[in-house]
Order: C-alpha cells, then sequence, then structure tokens
C-alpha cells in the first residue's frame, strides 16, 4: 500500500515536476487548519495554548508572518533561480503565507477586525477559492486546456477571451464560486452569467433598478434556493472555522450597521422612477395621507433603526410586536 502509494507520488508528482506545486498546496492547508485551531483555541480561553503574540501590548496578526514567508518563498526563488532543491522549500514557504495571510482576507478588505464577524467569512471564502484552485492546477487543469509554448491558434484565443467576459459577467452577478471556477472549467460561469444575478449583486442595482418584476424575481429566487444553500455553507464554514460573533443590538457597530440600512432602504424610496406616492415629496409627509400619528410612528421607527435599539411594530389596536435589530 505505501509502496503504490510513493510510486504513485514519484511517477504524478516528482516525474511531472509537480513537487513544488504540490508542497506549496501541503504549506497552504497545514497553515490554514493550524492557525484556525490555533485561533479557535485563544477565542475558548484554553489555559494550556499560548495566546496571542502581544509584544508591549501590540497585538501582531498572523497575517505579518505570512507576508514574511511570502516574501521569503518569492524573493528566494527569483535569487535562487528556480533551482533545485530550493524551489521546493520556497514552494512550501509560499504555500504556508498564503494559509496565513488570506485568513486575514478579511481583515484587509475592511481595515477592521472583523476577524469573528460576519464580514469575516470572505476569509474562509478566499481560503477556500485558493486551495480548489490550486488544487486544480495541480490535477492537470490549466484554464481551457491551454498548455504554454503551444503554437498561437487565434479561434482558442477568442474562445478564451469570451469565456474570460462571461467569468467577469458571473462576478458581476454575485455569483463568485461559478465565476472563479469558471475561469478553471469551461462551462460553470456559463450558468452563472446566464440566470438571474442576486439581489446584492453590483449588476442588480445597475441593471434592475428600473424593472421592479426582475427585481422581484430575483428576491424571490434568493429567499427560495439560496436559503437551504447558505444554511449549509454556514453550517460549513461554523465547522471550519468557528460561529462568528453575535453583536449586541447596543453596540456601536451593530448602530453603524443599522444606520447604513436605513439609508439605503431611504435612498432607495426616494430613487426617481419608483411611483413614490404623494409625487415623491422627500419627506413622505403626502405618503402618508397627512396623518399626525402615522408620520409620528414612522419617525419613532427611523430613529429606532438608526440607534439600533428594540424596534416596536404596531399590528393592531392595542397590540404591538417587538423584533431585536440586527
Amino acid at each position: 500500500m505505501i509502496s503504490a502509494l510513493l510510486d504513485g507520488y514519484r511517477h504524478h508528482i516528482v516525474d511531472a515536476h509537480k513537487q513544488p506545486l504540490f508542497l506549496l498546496l501541503v504549506g497552504f492547508i497545514t497553515s490554514f487548519a493550524f492557525i484556525r485551531f490555533s485561533t479557535r483555541m485563544i477565542r475558548a480561553q484554553v489555559r494550556w495554548w499560548p495566546g496571542n503574540i502581544t509584544p508591549g501590548g501590540l497585538h501582531i496578526h498572523h497575517m505579518v508572518f505570512g507576508l514574511g514567508f511570502l516574501l521569503l518563498g518569492g524573493t528566494g526563488t527569483f535569487a535562487t533561480d528556480g533551482g533545485h532543491p530550493w524551489i521546493d522549500w520556497f514552494g512550501l514557504s509560499f504555500g504556508i503565507g498564503c494559509g496565513l495571510v488570506l485568513d486575514e482576507f478579511a481583515l484587509i478588505l475592511h481595515l477592521d477586525d472583523v476577524y469573528w464577524s460576519e464580514q469575516g467569512r470572505k476569509s474562509v471564502d478566499a481560503v477556500i477559492l485558493g486551495i480548489l484552485l490550486t488544487a486544480l492546477l495541480l490535477t492537470g487543469y490549466v484554464p481551457l486546456g491551454v498548455v504554454p509554448g503551444q503554437d498561437t491558434r487565434w479561434g482558442l484565443v477568442a474562445v478564451i477571451g469570451v469565456n474570460a467576459l462571461v467569468c467577469l459577467a458571473a462576478l458581476l452577478k454575485g455569483k463568485v464560486w461559478t465565476g472563479l471556477l469558471g475561469i478553471m472549467v469551461p462551462g460553470l460561469s456559463w450558468i452563472g452569467a446566464i440566470r438571474l444575478a442576486r439581489p446584492s449583486s453590483p449588476w442588480a442595482r445597475w441593471r434592475y433598478a428600473g424593472r421592479p418584476r426582475r427585481m422581484a424575481r430575483a428576491v424571490r429566487r434568493e429567499r427560495r434556493l439560496h436559503a437551504r444553500t447558505d444554511r449549509a455553507r454556514t453550517w460549513l464554514f461554523d465547522l471550519i472555522a468557528g460561529a462568528p460573533d453575535k453583536v449586541p443590538a447596543g453596540h456601536p457597530k451593530a448602530q453603524a450597521v443599522a444606520e447604513r440600512m436605513a439609508a439605503r432602504a431611504l435612498a432607495h424610496r426616494r430613487r426617481p422612477g419608483r411611483g413614490v406616492p404623494g409625487g415623491g415629496h422627500p419627506d413622505g409627509a403626502a405618503a402618508l395621507g397627512g396623518d399626525p400619528a402615522r408620520r409620528a410612528r414612522a419617525q419613532r421607527r427611523r430613529r429606532t433603526v438608526r440607534a439600533g435599539r428594540v424596534r416596536t411594530t404596531a399590528t393592531g389596536p392595542g397590540r404591538t410586536w417587538g423584533r431585536g435589530s440586527r
């Protein structure tokens, strides 16, 4: 059994000159698994596990060490001209750096410590996509089967260009997985580009603003189809990276998010061509029919959303229904 594995490794990895890429993938997966285990132990405040590195009270994030491994791997490869056995070790170093840096991709993107928040899930997305693309390269997949050194075939170049445009359309429609994997596996991006865009995607904001029926279809499809996949994705990410923190309603971050959501909703209602009752009056007084009580309730709701407090909505005479703000 072991001898068969060693023979397969020599034939498919060593003889195919893929050992540096294989070691890069090993370093990528190992560093990500180790650092996630470490951060979860720190979060659980386990006594036997060392805590964060904080010299002089300064918290040094692990992406700093990841940048060091990336620089070591990249600079070392150029310095040694990619010769053996150095390129194997530098490939391993580069993979370790990729795992450490992409694990904090969300912090780099938001320029804020969102590691244990919902925004921090972008780091897991980046790591999984990076591992999948590296694994596809290792198993022999190249974009559309193009091998360097072959004669230029303009028909194939045209197909690659069209596929790149389709991948871009899928990404703009919010289909991140199909858009990125479609670069390597032709056909996936076409599925994402043909189907309706996700309601929160740039494509929906640009193309569905004046088409309420299409936006309504996209919202219904999002609620019907993506609810199950999102639950499965949340369960998987909780298993891999740990559940995010539940921010209390009175937290400043919750207030900031509530203010942004209220601003988007208000801008959406004031958008020209939306058919706002009352001639599109900015304060909405005409839309409320001039009823002072309704205007007062609407103003209270807006203030509640901006403050991030518990929201109470009237459902009938003498009855109320409370809902905590997210």
